[in-house]
């Protein structure tokens, strides 16, 4: 029987065909040698061992990591049969071999994103003092999840998180990543911080976050954004990226919130200091008040004291001089006017004197103060300052700027 005839394409139709029948998909490790990019879009390399060479093909998307020649990595692809007749792997991940090859990547990548200035801490914002909400990107069934929440409720409760589950490892690790900080970044209600965060691991565990999309989609975050990856030695492109790098998991709680008990040993410190103040500032317009009171109250006795000793000098004088009585009294009426002026001057600044006075008065006018919405809590005959005074159940009275209010103390401050 005759050999079949076949066209050139329908052999290498078969050729695949039978090539995706047999090997799907395989995983090939050697070295990369003549890698290039075309056109932004498609990568060629080659994988290469110490006897033969392979040709590889790939999207330029689907490149997680930099190559460069003389790399070990492994590629996960498909083989086939170009329309030019050459046997090349069609790519879809590659992956780095051996923990040097990773840090070698990483460095690579390191110095393009620093050149391009995704790691300037003249781009870097401040954490808010006292966030509400927290995104969280993480596995939820990781220890740092668990240690995350017991810091954070132990520190500041009431915070509302929000956990983006998504694997930490692993050739999906990126993506999912990435898709988490674009959904806070991108949705209705925006959180107030976005928390990254992972336990310890080996260089290739924690490898996903010195992906280039991980590194640039943290550098891009609308949202000020902390990272706690690994331990405290461990370092990924993401810590470079971020507003905010936390040694661990756990930091990155401590560093998000606040610890109430120095917050209202805080709280304290500064009403103390502020009352200090104010019974300071007190005594010292009360003293400016007397010494000014003091000062009016001599004003008004100089104009009489003085009309008094010039008049009975004056009438000394006449009484030696021989004048009539008429010049006497015309001297006098003089002397009357003169001395009217000087008092009605010295009266006008009395009233402005007065009047500062009154001013000065008024602002240390406690009804003033609770007319502003202030009030004043007494227990007993005591104005209480301090929680601490009273005990649950304890009378208290407190005045506001109508009328008085008597309640009852529910807890204990």
């Amino acid at each position: 029987m005759p050999p079949q005839i076949i066209s050139v394409t329908e052999f290498l139709n078969i050729i695949n065909e039978t090539l995706a029948f047999a090997y799907p998909q395989v995983v090939v490790e050697g070295e990369v040698s003549s890698f290039k990019v075309n056109q932004g879009k498609f990568v060629f390399f080659d994988l290469k061992d110490d006897k033969n060479v392979l040709s590889c093909f790939m999207m330029v998307h689907q490149l997680k990591l930099p190559l460069e020649d003389g790399m070990k990595v492994r590629v996960t692809g498909s083989p086939k049969i170009t329309k030019f007749s050459k046997f090349s792997l069609t790519v879809k991940e590659v992956e780095l071999a051996g923990e040097g090859e990773l840090r070698r990547a990483m460095e690579l990548l390191k110095r393009k994103l620093q050149a391009e200035g995704l790691f300037d801490p003249a781009r870097k914002r401040t954490l808010p003092a006292f966030p509400k909400t927290i995104g969280l990107i993480t596995s939820g069934a990781s220890a740092a999840y668990s240690d995350f929440i017991k810091i954070l409720d132990a520190r500041w409760s009431g915070v509302e998180v929000h956990l983006a589950d998504v694997s930490v490892q692993g050739v999906s690790a990126p993506d999912q990543i990435v898709n988490a900080l674009e959904y806070f970044n991108t949705t209705g209600e925006p959180v107030d911080v976005v928390a990254l965060i992972r336990g310890g691991g080996s260089l290739e565990d924690l490898s996903a976050f010195s992906t280039e999309p991980v590194a640039r989609a943290v550098a891009a975050s609308r949202t000020p954004i902390i990272v706690g990856v690994g331990h405290e030695i461990d370092v990924s492109l993401a810590d470079y990226a971020a507003d905010v790098r936390a040694a661990t998991p756990t930091d990155v709680a401590r560093l998000i919130v606040p610890d109430r008990a120095e917050v209202a040993a805080r709280v304290t410190h500064l009403t103390h200091r502020t009352d200090t103040a104010f019974h300071k500032a007190l005594i010292l317009r009360l003293t400016a008040v007397d010494q000014q009171v003091g000062r009016l109250e001599r004003y008004l006795r100089l104009p009489r004291e003085r009309i008094t000793e010039l008049t009975s000098r004056l009438w000394h004088s006449l009484d030696r001089l021989d004048i009539t009585r008429e010049h006497r009294l015309d001297w006098t009426e003089s002397l009357a006017r003169r001395l009217s002026t000087a008092s009605t001057r010295a009266l006008t600044e009395c009233q402005a004197q007065l009047t500062n006075l009154e001013r000065v008065l008024r602002g240390f006018d406690p009804q003033a103060t609770l007319s502003r919405g202030y009030a004043i809590v007494r227990s007993g005959k005591q104005i209480l300052r301090d929680p601490a005074a009273v005990q649950t159940n304890d009378l208290v009275m407190i005045q506001l700027a109508k009328g008085n209010l008597n309640a009852k103390v529910a807890k204990d401050a």
